[in-house]
């Protein structure tokens, strides 16, 4: 399923979403249980398989699609399904492809997918079910309730991992003020964050095929998962020791690898080129101060990045005079007192509830 939801099937899961009209019309069809065959593409190779039937050409709506249904023949609309161009055809794929579908309809559109590499839809008169075909991919469609309680089961476990990583990037931040971080927690933070991501990815995915029906979805899972790739992308240049990478590049490798499952601390240590073994994740690592500078208020990245290229580490940002801040391109006297007040108070903050 991951396959479909990272390839073109996408789009075709939102032309196919609920609340849109083509989903109206397959809806139609399946209430009416007379099944249909429509092949959503007018493509030469699409057009080569197609004999009889009768060209239409018409809008697309779902009382149209719903009606033309009703005949044998398989329906041909254009690319993006705004038209309704061919009904009642005849479909003749090259029997020789391979087909795991036992009903004579969806062994048809199953090999025209194949063969023409376009969407096609195919409505089951029997079971009742709608199956999407492209490519060497296929995918059926499920109920708007079936997938609520999926999406709801994944914002439950969601809400508990996002708790703990909250309570352990503040753990963190108080390490970082006391130049105590290691290398293991670098690590485990950024493997918290990403499977938070992962568990938001998947339920982006619920969303997709909620269409409509998925607004309080969104709306709590946009909640709950503020500012987590942020702080994770500055996480990753507070650390990252490879200069031919961006922090955008290595978060979106750490994420494939444990999408892939091949991922650990030391995966990532190697990433961040901060250690290559077990027995180096041990060793302290001082951060550079990006996410604990962007935490203060009036403070623009470029500032921040003046601060970062002329003391290069949190912990002499944090021992430098006002004088001394006041010297970098950007700050100022005003501004100088506010970065070092502000890092102060911070600092008692995460000390007093984190470190005891």
């Amino acid at each position: 399923m991951d396959d479909i939801y990272r390839s073109e099937f996408r789009q075709f899961l939102q032309m196919l979403a609920p609340g849109t009209i083509f989903r109206l019309a397959i809806e139609n069809i399946l209430q009416a249980n007379t099944g249909g065959l429509i092949v959503v593409g007018d493509s030469p190779k699409v057009m080569k398989l197609v004999s009889g039937g009768f060209y239409i050409d018409c809008e697309f709506s779902p009382a149209r699609l719903y009606e033309l249904a009703k005949m044998d023949g398989a329906l041909i609309t254009n690319r993006d399904a705004s038209r309704i161009l061919i009904a009642n055809a005849q479909l003749d794929p090259d029997t020789n492809l391979p087909s795991n579908e036992t009903g004579i309809r969806h062994r048809t559109a199953e090999r025209v997918a194949k063969q023409t590499d376009e969407l096609v839809v195919a409505v089951s008169q029997r079971r009742k079910v709608v199956t999407l075909y492209q490519g060497n991919s296929s995918f059926r469609l499920r109920d708007v309730p079936t997938i609520l309680v999926k999406a709801n089961q994944a914002l439950q476990t969601l809400e508990k991992y996002r708790h703990v990583l909250g309570r352990e990037l503040q753990r963190l931040g108080g390490l970082e003020f006391e130049n105590m971080v290691t290398i293991s927690e670098v690590c485990e933070i950024l493997r918290r964050s990403i499977r938070v991501l992962l568990i938001a990815q998947e339920i982006e995915n619920f969303i997709l095929e909620l269409g409509s029906e998925g607004r309080l979805v969104k709306m709590q899972l946009d909640e709950m998962i503020s500012n987590v790739e942020d702080e994770a992308l500055f996480i990753v240049q507070d650390y990252n020791n490879n200069p031919e990478k961006d922090a955008r590049e290595l978060l979106d490798n750490m994420l494939k690898a444990f999408e892939e499952d091949v991922s650990d601390s030391v995966f990532i240590a190697k990433i961040l080129q901060i250690g290559s073994a077990n027995s180096h994740l041990d060793n302290h690592v001082s951060p550079r101060g990006y996410r604990m500078l962007q935490k203060l208020p009036r403070i623009p990245l470029p500032i921040i990045e003046n601060l970062v290229n002329r003391f290069n580490l949190l912990a002499d940002i944090l021992n430098a005079s006002i004088e001394e801040l006041d010297e970098v391109e950007g700050i100022g006297e005003v501004r100088a007192r506010s970065i070092k007040n502000g890092l102060k108070r911070m600092r008692e903050q995460l000390l007093l509830e984190y470190m005891g």
